[in-house]
């Protein structure tokens, strides 16, 4: 069993922390668990149940109706939502439990089926980043396993890497991108993904992976001679240093521009200066596709 904290369901279930409060004392769905020091904290099968009461809440069922189903009930209402945002919301919620219950076969089977019937980028952009972006939250904070991090992760990054070899573009576009991940930085969905939307549009990637030293960034760079540099910040090492991380962008490449995404993006204060820029968003990510 895992404890998590109220502020970790409000993260996942988007529901707000003095809402879930408010629950816990009119309704009986929700038990919270009370550390020696009476601090609430919250098992795997208290958050699967908030999940299941946030998306029938969201989609008209009123809470005091909620609180009356058994787990069953509220599964069969569940799967009889037809919305397309419901439909992928319980996709996504599906995915968490199976997370935080390491049931590796039948995540596999529910990201398997969502390639099948959207493609492989509707999965990712409707399902996959959603579900990225909640549980990233966790991960931050610790409260997520690493075990069940690797799990996810690497599931995840079989399915992009199959992905990335299918694309057949007959379309080219006379662009080419060398992209990688600093050194100390590993999460790689992101890298990958960029790398399958690049190839998808026609543009030639150069794919170095993690945790690359820039010397060797810019070896390649001098015989590649790439028309953008691009990297993705998530999480690096605790020696990251982003002022030098910034200044060795400048030096190794002055001519040539840099694309940096991810959350780190968000923390930087310092003014930036070409041939460096941040994309901030993922809507910023995606306008960057389209001006190619």
């Amino acid at each position: 069993m895992h404890a998590f904290t109220i502020k970790d369901l409000e993260n996942l279930s988007g529901i707000k922390a003095h809402t879930i409060r408010i629950w816990e004392q009119r309704y009986s769905f929700l038990k919270p668990h009370r550390t020696d020091t009476n601090i609430r904290y919250y098992s795997n099968e208290e958050l699967k149940t908030l999940l299941n009461v946030a998306i029938l809440n969201k989609f008209g069922f009123k809470i005091s109706h909620i609180d009356k189903m058994t787990e069953s009930e509220m599964n069969e209402k569940i799967l009889s939502l037809n919305q397309l945002d419901a439909l992928y919301e319980r996709l996504i919620n599906a995915l968490i439990k199976n997370m935080v219950d390491l049931e590796i076969e039948n995540f596999e089977i529910i990201l398997n089926d969502c390639i099948e019937t959207k493609g492989i980028e509707k999965t990712i952009t409707q399902i996959i980043f959603p579900f990225l972006e909640k549980i990233g939250m966790l991960w931050l904070t610790g409260h997520i396993n690493p075990g069940q991090e690797h799990f996810v992760t690497n599931i995840i990054r079989q399915k992009l890497i199959v992905g990335i070899d299918r694309v057949t573009n007959t379309v080219k576009i006379d662009k080419s991108v060398l992209l990688f991940l600093p050194e100390n930085e590993y999460h790689e969905l992101s890298l990958l993904f960029m790398n399958y939307m690049l190839k998808n549009k026609g543009v030639t990637t150069i794919y170095l992976g993690c945790s690359i030293p820039l010397k060797d960034v810019a070896y390649l760079a001098s015989v590649k001679q790439p028309d953008y540099i691009y990297t993705h910040l998530t999480t690096v090492g605790a020696r990251f240093n982003f002022d030098k991380f910034i200044t060795g962008l400048s030096k190794y490449f002055p001519k040539t521009p840099v694309i940096i995404s991810g959350q780190l993006t968000n923390t930087y204060e310092k003014k930036i200066l070409p041939p460096i820029n941040f994309k901030k968003s993922y809507a910023e990510v995606m306008a960057f596709l389209s001006d190619l």
